[in-house]
């Protein structure tokens, strides 16, 4: 009750511009800083190495052909080899071949392996084999396309999402393996992209990118860097959602109930528009953007979302479940991040990317397998759960194969006389302009740099948010007095071959609350989010959405930290006597509260339940009871999720969905129903849970299960202008020994079904 209180509170207050309006200030650098090629920095920390070496083990272990099968299946050219399963049997197959040539494309680029150039050579000259006449290439055939403009999404899924993979994947191919044949296919693929949106009408457009479509926008703008068609630049702009624009653009938090990964791609188009353009309008929705998904939207890892959606502004303790943090979200927002950094040189995105690198993406793959992450859960006492190699294809294992084929493409940056120095971690970079080699040797908080050649140049220290006092920098040994400006130190000289600089960032453990729960905390040692161990009992796992993996909650596990003396607040005050490091180690001891915990750096938690958040109650404390701590749930969808109602084989007639108040609804008008085929437990007695909206009052609709009346409804106003949840039970001789029900809402003639809201459950009693 607590949570849904405060949640309550913060959504009223959120309505006025003084709490959600967030507007940043631009100064874009005169010349935006390079990268370097991903050839010349070289890993040298051993976990990195593992996790690139992993990667690409698991990269070279899958067959081409079966990735292409589909391809070859569209375009009549006969491919002996059988389809990977998973998502790739299904209406979205085809992206994962994106992504896997943008990953062995960079892992080339890193390592210069000709066997991985050898891979993307050949499944470019069967993609140019496949292609058809007028341009179009996937592995589903282009009436989807058209159904999409129609309005029609029946026996589809996001076309468009699959197609950005695809294209952007070719791209790459051409960009880092030097392959021109790519750019001839991509660039044919951008005209029939062209072909399509250039016979869009207003309405049309609106129709498609209601639909998801990934950073489509993004992806024909990168391949106008290389072809400079006008047809690829046009297409491009058609994809940019300026329905969405503009309110980012005057900092409006519009974000809640929309689909965090949809969105991203979107946004990380907009500042490639500003890249290509120049236009400062698309660079100030990116920056805006960020900016509120940062304040308002992320966990200490620097992840975002719940069940790929966001919430209220500042409400993340409240959505604190196993379905936190899409790994995709990730992924996106530091391709954003980088960006914005290249382009304005503000300290605050490499605090954000070092942060969000370390605790959500190094913390995304197993480093024994190399297999990674859908979600990770901020909800205390889940564990991760792991892609298999060749049976899921999720969008995140996509995502996940080019996060670990480009570690060290944001290490280091550059412009014509400066180097800046964006991690920390163990590495080594050739600045080819200047003739100098540069190599990091981080043991944090101290970290060596050693200059190999001579120069003149500037070298430039980021000083992190979580330098606690002020840093010390030593060049051959001699301490330097420096002074930090805009968060950076910057030193300049005559480098000569040999000189060193140590640097020293002072740190220590750091409390973390949540907005919408002061009491609600996590903590960080450095850069490191710590998260304690919490056992391997019951380690079960369930499916949501399509496929997808996820954790089940162990009863004994507890994210209450009951304080044995004093408050609260003197406990975090003295926090470094209550989270005490172990020896040298990175382990820390909890004391002073009913839990034996010891944490650690969180990106090392991979084969345990684990707890990041904790809520902190005096041992006068009485915890506030929740009506959702009673049940367990046995099946759940977001209503109005396109992957999780086809997933749950949602069938419709007269329905629509919709958001409203944050929240997305699903009803169907007079006569018309909707119905979703859901698990239950056959062993117990089982609860359907509906969330309502009081405004609904009236409506009257019935609500069957398997052809059966389980309830007459008329909606009623417990609560005015609120949401409000209702338990139906279901008898147990609607389900026998049945394991899944379909659920079906009926409306009346002249009346509505619903709507419901929010996420449609089957739960059972603890």
């Amino acid at each position: 009750m607590f949570k849904r209180l405060m949640a309550l509170v913060l959504s009223i207050l959120s309505i006025f511009p003084f709490f959600d309006k967030v507007y940043v200030k631009l100064d874009p650098l005169e010349v935006p800083l390079e990268e370097f090629s991903m050839k010349n920095v070289t890993l040298l920390d051993s976990y990195e190495q593992n996790a690139f070496q992993k990667e690409v083990e698991y990269l070279k272990s899958l067959e081409p052909d079966r990735l292409l099968r589909g391809f070859g299946d569209i375009a009549g050219v006969r491919i002996n080899a059988e389809k990977y399963g998973g998502w790739e049997t299904s209406a979205i197959q085809g992206h994962t071949l994106g992504h896997y040539l943008t990953a062995v494309s960079q892992a080339y680029a890193t390592s210069q392996d000709e066997e991985l150039k050898a891979i993307t050579d050949y499944m470019i000259s069967v993609l140019g084999k496949c292609q058809l006449p007028n341009g179009y290439l996937h592995a589903i055939p282009e009436s989807h396309y058209d159904q999409i403009e129609k309005g029609d999404t029946s026996g589809t899924w996001v076309p468009w999402y699959s197609m950005h993979k695809i294209l952007a994947g070719i791209t790459d191919v051409y960009a880092l393996t030097d392959n021109k044949d790519a750019l001839t296919i991509a660039s044919k693929l951008g005209d029939w992209v062209y072909s399509h949106t250039s016979q869009w009408t207003p309405e049309i457009q609106q129709t498609v990118l209601n639909v998801e479509y990934g950073g489509m926008n993004d992806c024909l703008y990168n391949l106008y860097k290389h072809t400079k068609s006008e047809k690829h630049l046009q297409a491009a702009h058609s994809f940019d959602e300026m329905s969405l624009f503009e309110p980012l653009y005057n900092g409006e938090d519009i974000l809640n109930g929309k689909h965090a990964n949809t969105t991203i791609p979107k946004i990380v188009g907009a500042i490639n528009r500003y890249t290509v353009t120049g236009e400062e309008y698309y660079l100030q929705v990116a920056a805006n953007f960020w900016q509120i998904v940062i304040e308002n939207h992320t966990y200490i890892t620097g992840g975002n979302s719940e069940w790929e959606h966001f919430g209220e502004p500042k409400v993340l303790d409240a959505e604190r479940t196993s379905c936190n943090c899409e790994t995709c979200n990730t992924y996106n927002m530091l391709k954003l991040t980088r960006e914005l950094f290249k382009v304005t040189g503000d300290k605050k995105y490499s605090d954000y990317y070092e942060n969000t690198f370390i605790n959500a993406i190094l913390s995304s793959q197993n480093p024994e397998t190399g297999m990674t992450t859908y979600f990770q859960p901020m909800a205390t006492g889940f564990f991760k759960v792991y892609s298999s190699p060749t049976d899921h294809f999720w969008c995140c294992t996509g995502s996940g194969m080019e996060n670990f084929s480009k570690l060290g493409d944001s290490i280091y940056f550059h412009d014509e006389n400066r180097i800046y120095i964006n991690r920390y971690t163990s590495s080594k970079v050739l600045w080819e302009e200047k003739g100098l080699t540069i190599i990091q040797n981080a043991d944090l908080p101290r970290v060596t740099f050693t200059i190999n050649g001579s120069a003149d140049a500037e070298v430039v220290l980021r000083v992190p948010n979580w330098c606690e006092d002020r840093p010390t920098v030593k060049i051959n040994g001699d301490r330097k007095i420096v002074i930090a400006k805009d968060g950076f130190i910057t030193l300049d000289r005559e480098w000569k071959d040999g000189d060193t600089i140590e640097y020293e960032m002072p740190m220590s453990v750091t409390v973390h609350p949540l907005p919408d729960n002061e009491n609600a905390v996590a903590f960080k040692y450095g850069p490191w989010v710590l998260s304690a161990n919490m056992g391997t009992n019951n380690m079960n796992t369930g499916t949501t959405g399509v496929n997808v993996t996820v954790p089940l909650w162990d009863t004994e596990c507890s994210d209450i930290l009951k304080v044995e003396k004093g408050t609260t607040n003197k406990w975090l005050r003295n926090i470094d006597e209550n989270l005490v490091r172990i020896g040298d180690s990175l382990e820390f001891k909890l004391l002073g509260t009913n839990q034996d915990l010891v944490f650690s750096p969180h990106y090392k938690q991979h084969t345990s339940r684990y707890g990041i958040y904790f809520t902190l109650a005096d041992f006068r404390t009485k915890l506030p009871e929740n009506e959702d701590d009673k049940y367990i749930v046995i099946d759940s969808l977001p209503v109005g999720n396109d992957q999780y109602e086809f997933s749950h084989n949602m069938k419709c007639e007269n329905s629509t969905s919709g958001s409203f108040n944050g929240l997305i609804y699903r009803d169907a008008l007079s006569d018309g129903w909707f119905s979703y085929d859901m698990a239950v437990d056959n062993t117990t007695t089982n609860y359907l849970k509906v969330k309502y909206f009081s405004g609904d009052v009236g409506r009257k609709f019935k609500i069957f299960v398997d052809g059966k009346l389980l309830a007459d409804v008329t909606l009623e106003n417990p609560y005015p202008n609120n949401f409000y949840d209702v338990y139906y039970e279901i008898p147990q001789e609607m389900i026998g020994d049945k394991d899944k029900i379909t659920v079906k809402f009926q409306a009346e003639t002249g009346s509505f079904a619903g709507g419901i809201f929010d996420r449609l459950s089957i739960v059972k009693e603890k």
